[in-house]
């Protein structure tokens, strides 16, 4: 078997014959290349088993893969082998995993549906459908790399709170590939992903966009233009400081009259205690119950719950002159209005059944205010003891 040190110019050179030819290299033992009679060159490894099996696995086609390339892969190989670890195996091994797709049906049927909310896990599948599998779908769930995330994430720079949250999505799959064996422990394609800078979407109300948003509502329930239960949503909104899908999905048997409460079963959050003040209770009080349907704001004929009042609410902001208010925003509407009579963050948290103290921490600077003027209360006090005017 001659051998000869193994560089482009003498594998291109190389004339094919009638048979398979064999090229030998002299600085790595047992790689070579191989070249068929149609002409292609395809390097390989070859060394025998521990039980005496002879393997050559391919190592990749010329011009794919350079003649330097394939000889340091083949090294790898070998020493790989005189660890007892046949490359083979390996290979085999790899060919057996999933492809992204494959692997995101596991993790919406063993992780998402089982352990998430209905709503983040029609989420979770549009993030799939229109974003993570028309990327590196087709890809085995070992061959991402960073940089196909990077790209994915790149690519959606005019949506940035969408990318962000794609590329969470990304990350806690890799998380499940590590913990069910499909990847390497700590090959997360997303790490060191630098995320865009998340925008502050907090708007509060001020004292006179409060009036003249009631006034707006005031009118349009005496105009009919505009369904009742969509003036009933949002003004259970600004009262409970509730996020909608809670007052839309809102049951007559969550409410508790006499302890001036409503106990959600489930929320974002989980299980949910939502304190009714009087408005509250009046507005609920006023709704008239319809027979056979459990909820407070019902459908169309009466079925199901209410929903779909987004077009109403475009209308109100507009008439109001609120143009940049989101519904959301009631909810952090009533938590300003809380922290600027001087409520502490853990009642607002309480209040708005968040779960994490950091949550609520974005009401902190709102809450200076009273303190500021008990600063001046206090001032005033040891100024007038002391005498200075």
């Amino acid at each position: 078997m001659k051998r000869i040190k193994l560089t482009k110019r003498v594998i291109e050179s190389a004339k094919p014959g009638k048979k398979a030819a064999f090229l030998w290299d002299t600085l790595a033992p047992g790689f070579g290349c191989k070249i068929t009679p149609k002409g292609k060159r395809t390097y390989f490894v070859f060394y025998r088993t521990f039980d005496n099996r002879q393997r050559r696995p391919a190592i990749g086609v010329h011009g794919k893969i350079t003649c330097e390339q394939a000889r340091a892969k083949a090294q790898r190989w070998l020493a790989q082998f005189a660890t007892g670890v046949d490359p083979v195996d390996v290979i085999r091994q790899a060919q057996q995993k999933p492809t992204v797709r494959q692997f995101a049906e596991r993790y919406l049927s063993e992780h998402a549906i089982p352990k998430k909310k209905p709503s983040s896990v029609r989420c979770d599948r549009m993030n799939l459908r229109l974003h993570i599998l028309p990327a590196f779908g087709s890809k085995r769930i070992d061959q991402v790399a960073r940089a196909d995330v990077q790209k994915l994430h790149s690519k959606m720079v005019k949506t940035p709170g969408a990318a962000n949250h794609v590329v969470g999505l990304i990350s806690k799959m890799f998380n499940l590939a590590e913990k069910w064996g499909e990847r390497p422990d700590g090959s997360n394609p997303c790490r060191h992903i630098e995320k865009y800078p998340g925008k502050k979407m907090e708007r509060f109300l001020k004292a006179e966009e409060f009036r003249r948003l009631a006034q707006v509502l005031n009118e349009a329930e005496r105009e009919g233009e505009i369904h009742i239960n969509s003036i009933r949503a949002i003004r259970l909104l600004i009262f409970t400081g509730c996020r909608m899908s809670e007052i839309l999905e809102l049951k007559w048997q969550y409410i508790d009259f006499e302890n001036k409460r409503a106990i959600l079963p489930d929320s974002k959050t989980g299980r949910k205690t939502v304190y009714l003040s009087g408005p509250a209770l009046e507005m609920i009080r006023s709704i008239p119950r319809v027979e056979d349907n459990p909820y407070i704001l019902t459908g169309r004929f009466n079925r199901g719950h209410y929903q779909r009042m987004g077009h109403h609410w475009l209308e109100i902001r507009k008439r109001a002159g609120l143009p940049d208010m989101r519904m959301h925003d009631l909810r952090h509407s009533y938590a300003s209005v809380a922290a600027g009579i001087g409520e502490s963050l853990p009642i607002i948290g309480k209040l708005l059944g968040h779960t994490q103290s950091q949550t609520t921490a974005r009401y902190a600077h709102l809450a200076d205010d009273p303190v500021h003027d008990a600063a001046e209360r206090i001032a005033e006090k040891i100024s007038s003891s002391m005498g200075i005017v």
